[in-house]
Parts: structure tokens; C-alpha cells; sequence
């Protein structure tokens, strides 16, 4: 059996990361939620085969489908808050205005829970485009942003709140 390819590897780290908790960092189990994710996007991986030009829109609908899974889990949970924020959303998500009341919207919503989960998703690609260049001053409002949002969380969230904070 080949190895697998590097884009799927970095899919199964992804995955045994973000379901951690699930998968008790057990690579076996991160696999078959890879596979379970890829299967409902075979339509989409069998296009992007034949246009490998998809492959972008192939990630953002695998870290949408991981990003919806998760929220699922945790809706399951009553004692584990969760909010996905995505950066794309609008297109002016991701400007420090919009991105302020949209993360407070969520950090408002998970403080009634001792433990919760704020899962911030397509911030690099909403400030740095693929399609254009990355210039210093575009890298520079990226981890901006980046430090804003734990700002903003370490702020906004009690003491003794345990608020896990993943960027995709």
C-alpha cells in the first residue's frame, strides 16, 4: 500500500486534532472520521481529480464538513459550549469591526460554560488570498488578527473558564 499523500496526511493530523477529544489522539480513529468526511465529498474529490484546480475548494468543503461535525459532537454535550466563527462568512468578517462583534456574539454565548470551544475557521485565506500575494502588509494584519482574537478571548472569558481556542 503507497503512503498516503501529503495533502491527506495533513488532513488526518487535522482531524486527530481537532477530534482529540473523541479520538483520544488515536491516529486509527482520526482516519476513519477522515474517511467518513471524504466519502460525504466524494463527488467533489472525484472533480477535483479531474481538475486539480478544485483542490482549494476540496479544503474549504473538507474544513467546513470537520468544522460541522465538531459542532455536532459538542451540541451533544451539554456541559461543553462551542461557537464557529468563520472569517469568510461576509466579506467584511474578517475586518477588526465586524470580527469584534461577531467573536463577542459567540464568547457572549459560551460564558455560562466551564469548558467550550471556539473554533475560528478561513481567517488566513480571508486576509491573505490565495489568489493574491501575500505582501508584508497583508501578513502583518493576518497576525494582527491572530493576536486580536486571543486578546479578545483571554479578555472576554473568566479566570476560571477553560476556552479552547483552535484556528483552521
Amino acid at each position: 500500500m503507497p503512503p498516503p499523500a501529503r495533502d491527506e496526511l495533513r488532513r488526518l493530523h487535522f482531524i486527530n486534532a481537532l477530534f482529540a477529544q473523541v479520538t483520544g489522539h488515536d491516529l486509527y480513529l482520526a482516519q476513519q472520521i477522515q474517511e467518513a468526511i471524504a466519502f460525504s465529498l466524494a463527488e467533489l474529490e472525484e472533480q477535483t481529480r479531474e481538475h486539480p484546480e478544485f483542490a482549494a475548494r476540496y479544503d474549504a468543503a473538507f474544513n467546513a464538513s470537520a468544522a460541522r461535525l465538531l459542532g455536532e459532537f459538542f451540541a451533544g454535550q451539554p456541559r461543553h459550549g462551542f461557537f464557529h466563527w468563520d472569517a469568510t462568512h461576509t466579506l467584511t468578517a474578517a475586518t477588526p469591526l465586524f470580527a469584534r462583534a461577531e467573536l463577542m456574539t459567540g464568547l457572549k454565548q459560551l460564558t455560562p460554560y466551564r469548558e467550550s470551544t471556539l473554533l475560528v475557521t478561513n481567517l488566513r485565506p480571508a486576509l491573505l488570498p490565495p489568489d493574491k500575494r501575500a505582501t508584508p502588509r497583508r501578513q502583518r494584519d493576518y497576525e494582527d488578527a491572530l493576536a486580536y482574537i486571543r486578546e479578545l478571548a483571554a479578555a472576554r472569558t473568566a479566570p476560571s473558564a477553560d476556552l479552547r481556542l483552535l484556528f483552521l
